[in-house]
């Protein structure tokens, strides 16, 4: 479902009219999230935490040019997974298996004019966190007695720093590189037997990159 609302928002912004389409280019090649992975306690205890590992999936992204200078961008991606492990006293158990959409809009500032092939940019824009299909580690369920254990992770708004740089080979194709900064926290509730067992607020705060090719229309 998740997906589709990622899909759903790049088939909308294409199916503007056929001139604004001139003013479109999709992006697409490997994206990788790295999650920052600082944190609260859980349940105030003090060494414990959690932390998220990072990974890498098909990015797509979309342009639309409003001059020569100012651009909107849509990021996309297939869903991220990550596994979320311990810190502190529960080191080396893995807690959960989370999946996460973090599409984000994005105003960019595009240097230099379009005579030059290479043109960096800069940009800021918003983020919305979807996570779903929070999986329970078989080591947590151990330590909590129980199967009936539940994960849940909230979504996510936040703000969007980026640095980039798009190179024309030729009219239609490109290369695209991004580096994005994006404002993360989540709230993490464990329930055993329907009770909340554990909290912690998360700050995933991670550093996305992405490299690929660009078509322009």
């Amino acid at each position: 479902m998740k997906t589709t609302i990622s899909i759903a928002l790049l088939t909308s912004l294409l199916a503007l009219s056929p001139a604004a389409h001139a003013n479109f280019s999709v992006n697409v090649g490997a994206i990788n999230i790295n999650p920052d992975n600082s944190s609260s306690s859980i349940n105030e205890a003090p060494t414990l935490g959690l932390k998220g590992d990072s990974d890498t999936q098909l990015g797509i992204t979309v342009d639309y040019a409003f001059n020569d200078k100012w651009v909107l961008e849509l990021i996309a991606s297939t869903p991220f997974s990550h596994d979320v492990n311990g810190t502190g006293g529960l080191a080396g158990n893995k807690i959960a298996d989370i999946k996460q959409l973090p599409p984000s809009l994005i105003a960019q500032y595009h240097f230099l004019d379009t005579s030059y092939a290479l043109r960096p940019f800069v940009g800021v824009g918003i983020n919305y966190t979807i996570f779903f299909d929070e999986q329970p580690s078989q080591a947590l369920k151990t330590t909590l007695g129980t199967d009936d254990v539940e994960v849940k992770l909230d979504n996510s708004f936040g703000f969007v720093a980026q640095v980039g740089a798009n190179y024309k080979i030729n009219k239609k194709w490109g290369l695209h590189a991004m580096v994005s900064l994006m404002d993360i926290d989540t709230d993490a509730t464990v329930y055993a037997n329907g009770a909340k067992a554990l909290t912690s607020t998360v700050e995933l705060d991670p550093i996305v990159a992405m490299f690929g090719v660009r078509y322009s229309f």
